[in-house]
């Protein structure tokens, strides 16, 4: 009897010592070598497997670096300490890239835009998109309903007043946001830039103000008012090239219908230090508002009231007096 029981437990016993045995071979013969650096960056990264990167997730993004098939800084939501700390991992330095903020093209807020109808359906843009493009009479403009809210990660944008506004101190350009739009009026643009056009409306200008007041108009003031070629028309629309843009702000001045929107509170001044200025000149030539006055070889000074903070003299200064504050 107790033969009948120690015989089958003694052949599986062996087996399981056999096939222990085959499988520990096999996992020293057939193993697959990774590099500790995917590890490590992967440590690093933030852990939002958000895809910002164009990767399947932070562990995708870890292997691409380690490769070298991605750069050190592109994770977005990490920004400029995770590119740095990566970058130390890899043995490199990490180039220095300006933050990306999404950002919404749209100011047809409840006090702006008209509506065609009250939605009653689906808390959702996309489902309000399909009936009639949804409530608002412009049919460019934010739907308003939140689905990018709900969908953001980092609880960096909200509904205020029936348009989509985006805490940039929060964003971190994961185009979350962006992907789930269906008007498609979200864009990445440099943290730095202070000026956009709140309008995506390609319709001329009595449509557009039959439907928002804040539209643009397509009168092209911005366009020529411009001292940096930044501002185009294209399609009855007025657009900001931002490589061009210098925060000048004179475009939004110009705007009759405020379509363009400049956060006027963080305008800078330009300030000469008198001390090592030496009248070169240079950014009296290089000023297109006028705002500087000197002869050559005199102590020059801006005049606070032509002056929009573009800091082209700064740029231009050889002896670096002009500070931007």
């Amino acid at each position: 009897m107790i033969n009948d029981i120690l015989w089958p437990v003694a052949i599986l016993g062996g087996l399981a010592i056999f096939f222990g045995i085959v499988l520990a071979y096999a996992s020293k013969k057939f193993a697959v070598e990774t590099d500790p650096k995917i590890d490590e960056v992967r440590a690093v990264l933030p852990g939002a497997n958000c895809g910002a990167c164009g990767y399947p997730g932070c562990d995708g993004l870890a292997e691409a670096i380690a490769s070298g098939k991605a750069s050190v800084n592109a994770c977005p939501v990490g920004g400029v300490d995770v590119a740095n700390k990566v970058a130390e991992i890899m043995g490199v330095t990490a180039e220095e890239t300006e933050r990306m903020v999404a950002r919404v093209i749209c100011g047809g807020d409840c006090d702006n835009a008209k509506e065609k109808y009250e939605y009653q359906g689906i808390e959702d843009c996309k489902a309000a998109e399909i009936l009639a493009g949804g409530s608002k009479s412009c049919r460019f403009g934010c739907t308003g309903l939140g689905t990018c809210e709900r969908l953001c990660p980092f609880d960096a944008i909200h509904v205020v007043n029936g348009v989509a506004v985006v805490d940039e101190e929060k964003c971190t350009a994961c185009k979350i946001c962006i992907e789930a739009c269906p008007k498609q009026i979200i864009e990445l643009v440099p943290v730095s830039k202070m000026v956009r056009v709140l309008c995506k409306n390609t319709d001329k200008g009595k449509a557009v103000v039959e439907v928002c007041k804040v539209g643009c108009i397509g009168c092209q003031k911005c366009v020529k008012a411009c001292q940096f070629d930044a501002m185009t028309f294209e399609n009855n629309l007025a657009k900001i090239d931002y490589s061009k843009c210098t925060n000048c702000m004179v475009c939004a001045e110009v705007c009759p219908t405020k379509t363009i929107y400049a956060d006027f509170s963080r305008r800078k001044k330009a300030y000469i230090d008198q001390e090592l200025c030496i009248g070169c000149t240079i950014c009296k030539k290089q000023c297109k508002f006028d705002a500087i006055e000197g002869e050559l070889k005199q102590k020059h000074k801006v005049l606070e009231d032509k002056c929009t903070g573009c800091g082209q003299c700064a740029i231009k200064c050889p002896k670096k007096c002009i500070e931007m504050r």
